[in-house]
Formats: C-alpha cells, sequence, structure tokens
C-alpha cells in the first residue's frame, strides 16, 4: 500500500476495452476500433496531465491476447510502433517519461526497438506513461516468486524474511506506486488479470463508454468521482 487518499490521484491506471465493440456497431473493421483507441490515449494522456496525474498506466495488450488473429496481433503491433513513432514528440514536450510492464521478450524486434529508444530519449522526465504490453498479472507474480526462490536458493534471503514489502520489490516496476485509480471501459465488471496485487486498495471506476469513444471529458468525470470518494485502507470513518 504505497499511495495515500488525494483529490487528484497520483497514479491512474485504466483497462482500455471496447474497441472491437465499437467498430463493430459501426460496421468497421477490428483494428479501426484499435486505431480509434489510439487516439483515446493521446486524449487521456493529456487530460492526465492536465489533471496533475504523475502516472498512467494503460492495459495495451496482455499476455492472452496473443491467442487472437494473427492478422489482428500483427496490426496492432504495427500501430504500437507508428504510435510511438508519432506521438514521441508530445512526451517530450509534455516532460513525460515511457516505461513498460511486461513481457519485454514476447514482444516482435521492431517493437521492441522502438520501446527501447523512446524509453531512453525519455528517461529524464518525472511524470510517466506506462504501457502494458504482453502483461499479465499472475505472469508478474510467478515472474516474482521465481526471482525470490533464486534469493532464497543463493541464501541471500531467508524464507522467514520474506513479507509483502519483499514481494512488492521483486514486481516488475517496484518503484512506481500502486494504483490510486483504475478505470475500466466498455461496462465489464472483471479485472482481466490487470495488476492483481497492485490494485488492492485501489478505486474502481466502470463506465459504459467504449474506450475509442472515451476521452478528455470522460476521463475529467472519473477524477471528480475519485475526488468524491473516502479511502479507508481498512481503517474506521
Amino acid at each position: 500500500m504505497k499511495s495515500t487518499s488525494t483529490e487528484v490521484p497520483v497514479h491512474v491506471a485504466v483497462i482500455m476495452d471496447g474497441n472491437g465493440r465499437w467498430a463493430k456497431e459501426r460496421g468497421l473493421s477490428r483494428i479501426k476500433g484499435h486505431e480509434e483507441g489510439a487516439n483515446s490515449v493521446r486524449a487521456v494522456l493529456r487530460a492526465s496531465r492536465d489533471a496533475g496525474v504523475k502516472y498512467l498506466t494503460l492495459y495495451a495488450f496482455s499476455v492472452e491476447n496473443w491467442v487472437r488473429p494473427k492478422a489482428e496481433v500483427n496490426a496492432l503491433m504495427s500501430l504500437l510502433v507508428r504510435f510511438l513513432r508519432n506521438n514521441e514528440h508530445e512526451l517530450h514536450e509534455n516532460k513525460v517519461r515511457l516505461r513498460m510492464t511486461g513481457r519485454m521478450a514476447d514482444l516482435p524486434d521492431e517493437v521492441r526497438k522502438e520501446l527501447n529508444r523512446v524509453m531512453e530519449t525519455t528517461l529524464q522526465y518525472d511524470r510517466q506513461l506506462i504501457l502494458a504490453l504482453s502483461y499479465g498479472g499472475r505472469v508478474e507474480l510467478t515472474d516474482a516468486v521465481r526471482k525470490i526462490a533464486g534469493q532464497v536458493k543463493a541464501g541471500s534471503l531467508q524464507p522467514g524474511d520474506i513479507s509483502e514489502e519483499t514481494i512488492g520489490k521483486n514486481l516488475y516496476l517496484p518503484d512506481v506506486p500502486d494504483p490510486d485509480l483504475l478505470i475500466r471501459t466498455s461496462g465489464e465488471m472483471r479485472l482481466s488479470n490487470f495488476l492483481l496485487w497492485e490494485v488492492s486498495y485501489t478505486e474502481f471506476y466502470v463506465t459504459p463508454v467504449m474506450w475509442p469513444a472515451f476521452r478528455e471529458e470522460q476521463f475529467a468525470e472519473a477524477i471528480r468521482e475519485y475526488g468524491r470518494r473516502h479511502r479507508r485502507f481498512g481503517n474506521i470513518e
């Protein structure tokens, strides 16, 4: 539990859901939905900056998404590369550091190359845009357990010393505070294997708006709703 209650959340995480359904309702291809969803990413990045949010984590591609049709996966990877190239200037203009959480090794070479390049050129900034790519909450916890097991085997850690803090330090981005607010679009009421450890005390905000239609106004409403809540972290009123 690394965050405290404020009117403006320090860290907002978003499950960007509904691209395919948005496109289907309009007789468009699924990739058209993803392309419009990229416009929502740009809008929310600006809105988070204006609101004073320091960390924005976007669930862009899960470990389960690899089972989708190859053509769609390839299109998504190409869209990611284009997004990085076309929007790098905006990251610099707004002093935003790009980071990634997930299994980098799973990604195609071109995607890894572009991610690493932009992450390197934005390393000096404080505000952060974190893309969850080939990410799964259970996979992250499994990887953390493996790292801890290696420390125990090496003798640098005793089993009795393993704590919640130990697990937190072995997650993908241990320096990033837990999300204060989790937004899910399209009305679905599930976590979809996203940040399972990190959202233990996170406020949830679910909207029926599909991700391609989620823009600055919708983000601002989510922030206002967060500000109306009282976070107790297990304490009494």
